[in-house]
């Protein structure tokens, strides 16, 4: 293999802030560092703060103003510029709905072009289908996909969609769970990883890692502990097109201890510093950020999306709530503000489920396999 250039891998992503899918997809290009080279392509050029993650000495570009756009209704012209542009790639690597014109674009000219294999991941859905998935994307994604080598979902409620709404043969579909080194989330962070937070005597504080975007509805977790003002500090970490909403909301309740400081790489170094991990999306299937959370020793107050229930601990699950429960949701969060030893107990159950189940290495393993063998080159992430 030594005389065999790097594989070329082109990244088609909805948008490239930083998330779970854009977060796993940052550490395995980095653990993988010089065995290939990566191209990446966001469908909405402004979301790109997960570039910030990659490792600088990475091989990696972003072809953005020179490939086709993402957007648009479909075309045959656009489909074609899209499968001229996956030309020249050993592997198409595509994410989400956001990414399904190019998987379209494969799926009709791979006839009659060479085109390299393509993997398609689908982490979740968007406040448009949180309530619902809409008819024409689901016979959309059947079409698009019937050409594709695999399609990864990191949750079982996504792999039963795949097969019986989908139509996706069993085949097709790999369930790879998202991992993290949970041994490196166990060291005490340092009190000031976090920009502008100093924990102060007394309070409790609670945090969450998210886009701040519709789905993730961080308007529901403001209003649900906006009671506690005084007993707490709320922590959003992430960056996104609503934050100006969400501060506006805290400064309307008088929430004067909500800290936003935008996008902090390595959750491993903060997370610690919370006392209560939140999630109040929407819509999830298996988020990453619960898992670095219960890694971290942190019990979890979430609604009850995806397969949230069933990540956390035995202990952990009566503090899963009905999204539209935002009573229940308050009288979880103060249960465990008002009980340390609970709080530690159920942590500690958290991080024994994450080490048991959501190792880094076996997910590393699974994408490894995977990718070398669409790409007929077995050994390429050895």
């Amino acid at each position: 293999m030594d005389d065999v250039a790097p594989p070329r891998i082109l990244h088609l992503h909805s948008g490239f802030n930083l998330g779970g899918k854009e977060a796993r997809a940052v550490r395995l290009m980095n653990l993988w560092g010089g065995k290939a080279h990566h191209s990446v392509v966001s469908a909405e050029p402004d979301a790109m703060g997960a570039a910030k993650a990659i490792a600088p000495q990475l091989s990696c570009d972003f072809p953005q103003e020179t490939m086709p756009s993402l957007h648009g209704l479909p075309a045959p012209r656009r489909y074609w510029q899209w499968a001229r542009a996956m030309q020249g790639f050993d592997l198409i690597l595509t994410y989400n709905w956001g990414a399904m014109d190019a998987v379209m674009a494969h799926r009709i000219f791979s006839p009659f072009l060479v085109l390299p294999a393509l993997v398609h991941h689908e982490d979740g859905f968007n406040s448009d289908e949180a309530d619902g998935l809409k008819a024409r994307r689901n016979y959309f994604r059947w079409l698009a996909l019937a050409r594709a080598h695999a399609l990864v979902v990191p949750s079982h409620i996504l792999q039963g969609i795949a097969q019986n709404i989908w139509h996706q043969p069993e085949s097709r579909v790999e369930l790879i769970f998202n991992g993290i080194d949970v041994a490196s989330y166990a060291p005490p962070p340092a009190p000031d990883a976090i920009t502008g937070f100093v924990k102060q005597p007394g309070r409790i504080t609670i945090g969450t890692l998210a886009g701040l975007r519709t789905v993730k509805n961080l308007q529901r977790l403001v209003r649900v502990l906006s009671p506690y003002r005084d007993i707490v500090q709320l922590i959003i970490v992430g960056e996104g097109p609503e934050r100006e909403i969400i501060e506006a909301q805290a400064r309307e309740l008088e929430f004067d201890t909500l800290i936003m400081p935008g996008f902090l790489p390595n959750p491993r170094q903060y997370v610690g510093l919370f006392d209560i991990f939140a999630l109040s999306s929407d819509s999830e299937q298996f988020p990453i950020s619960l898992v670095e959370a219960m890694a971290a020793g942190l019990p979890a107050v979430s609604t009850d999306v995806g397969d949230v229930r069933s990540m956390v601990s035995e202990e952990n699950r009566p503090f899963i709530i009905a999204r539209e429960d935002e009573v229940a949701m308050r009288a979880a969060f103060a249960h465990l503000i008002d009980n340390p030893d609970l709080r530690k107990s159920i942590g500690a159950a958290n991080r024994e489920r994450a080490a048991r189940s959501y190792q880094e290495a076996d997910m590393v393993r699974r994408y490894a396999a995977l990718y070398g063998a669409a790409m007929g080159r077995p050994q390429a992430f050895a």
